[in-house]
């Protein structure tokens, strides 16, 4: 059964490599139709929960289920295909053009010429690119276009769920204010569940509903965006957030 108001939940997910523990026994829900930020230094297992969430890694213990069901042991392409999935930097295919990087999976699974052009007009508009950018190579756009296209990419399929791993930390500041706007615009318009990894608590807070603070693997609160900042759990978060904020 669906579990009601959430897209992702984590019951007792631990995660190692070797001798390492990554992820500890994380228990999250993650609220369905806005964004949660994924926020933590640099080895507090930000990223190791995204690929646990997208089935591109394996659980050690727990469980995970995605908009109630459980990630499938067969058939994982077509359960990612799903989920859209940004990067730092973008990402793209520097042999091919905007156009084909955008398009990709969709022409691979056999969408329509029509309605392949029609959703990556749309998504252009979206975020506020020029039509003309589809010939283009990336190596010919700036790096705010780029991350505007690797958006663009991710969300191609109509995704239910988005995952965001530190997409906007490669674009300069003035640049990331304009794509933070035309994100927010396209995710309510899309509707769409978005998880975003970052470690930037003023971009967390900017973006996100609900916060989940990591710290050696360890949840050390998960709460609506106001809570975290008015009411830190610990000394760490409260260091966290001012320190930023």
């Amino acid at each position: 059964m669906k579990d009601v108001g959430t897209s992702v939940t984590l019951t007792g997910v631990s995660k190692r490599f070797g001798q390492t523990t990554v992820l500890d026994h994380v228990n999250l829900e993650l609220m369905e139709g806005t964004t949660t930020a994924i926020v933590g230094e640099s080895g507090s297992g930000k990223t190791t929960l995204l690929q646990l969430i997208n089935g591109l890694l394996e659980l050690d213990e727990g469980d995970i289920r995605v908009f109630g069901a459980p990630i499938p042991m067969n058939g994982r392409e077509h359960f990612r295909r799903r989920i859209g999935y940004a990067v730092q930097g973008a990402g793209l295919f520097p042999h091919l053009t905007s156009f084909e990087n955008v398009t990709l999976v969709a022409r691979l699974e056999g969408w329509e010429v029509d309605r392949v052009q029609a959703r990556f007009s749309t998504l252009l508009r979206q975020m506020g690119l020029p039509g003309d950018v589809s010939g283009r190579y990336p190596q010919q756009l700036s790096g705010g276009q780029q991350q505007r296209l690797g958006l663009c990419r991710a969300l191609m399929l109509e995704p239910r769920l988005l995952l965001l791993d530190e997409p906007f930390s490669a674009v300069d500041p003035i640049t990331r204010v304009g794509i933070y706007e035309q994100f927010e615009a396209v995710r309510a318009s899309e509707g769409v569940t978005s998880v975003l990894v970052t470690h930037d608590m003023r971009e967390a807070v900017r973006l996100a509903a609900q916060l989940v603070i990591l710290r050696d693997g360890r949840v050390l609160q998960c709460a609506p965006t106001k809570q975290v900042v008015d009411d830190p759990a610990d000394d760490y978060v409260h260091t966290l957030v001012s320190k930023q904020l």
